[in-house]
């Protein structure tokens, strides 16, 4: 598999992403400076988490107008498979790629632990191998990740099956009580109305093994694998 992570100033989980890449799919990404002008065709591209620009102005504006960002639209419209995480998540809706927005957690605090997501699509390409309702735990580290859509946007999102992880508690239950930052409907985790776009809040690329709290983050690389 061809594969790129996108590296901006401020980026701090693309050598994670890489980690990711080359441990589960046994392939060594390209990592490509967000200042170049062109890139590869890619099967995969995953715009990391991290601070990019320092989150100045608002976070992922700046880095949504990177040169290379481009590049990243147009293989992402042509079908290549993206993954934005965390501050990926963002910048892609920066973009336009993905709709809504997304602002400062509930209680305006940062928030750094451990957290309980359900898979709601599991016929995707990058949650395949989960099974449907599984919960699944992974850490979150983010002061925006409060995702935020209109009521119509929302509807259209559920109608299509464009919601793939919502957080929960460790049995499943999805409400108030059992969502970190305040987003819309307890979604962590969103596609694109074509499916070949995934962005999540939460990091799977920090799940990876029993070691580090959980692997539970290995589906969505292995997923990708078919």
């Amino acid at each position: 598999m061809k594969s790129a992570v996108i590296v901006f100033p401020g980026s701090n989980c693309d050598r994670d992403a890489y980690v990711a890449i080359r441990d589960v799919l046994g392939s060594e990404p390209e990592m490509a400076w967000h200042g170049d002008s062109s890139l590869e065709k890619k099967d995969l591209i995953i715009v990391p988490g991290g601070f990019s620009y320092g989150d100045y102005l608002r976070c992922g504006s700046m880095a949504a107008n990177s040169p290379l960002m481009k590049e990243v639209i147009k293989q992402a419209n042509e079908g290549t498979k993206i993954i934005g995480i965390c501050n990926g998540f963002q910048i892609l809706t920066e973009t336009g790629l993905l709709p809504g927005t997304l602002m400062r957690n509930k209680g305006l605090k940062f928030i750094c632990r451990q957290i309980h997501m359900r898979v709601e699509n599991n016929t995707t390409s990058f949650t395949r191998k989960y099974a449907d309702k599984q919960v699944i735990q992974v850490p979150v580290a983010h002061n925006e990740g409060n995702y935020v859509v209109e009521d119509d946007v929302l509807k259209s999102l559920q109608d299509n099956d464009q919601v793939a992880f919502r957080y929960c508690d460790e049995s499943g239950t999805v409400n108030d009580d059992t969502n970190p930052n305040g987003a819309t409907d307890n979604i962590a985790g969103v596609l694109n109305k074509n499916k070949n776009i995934l962005a999540l809040m939460p990091h799977p690329e920090r799940a990876l093994s029993k070691l580090f709290g959980s692997d539970d983050g290995r589906g969505v690389f292995e997923s990708l694998m078919g």
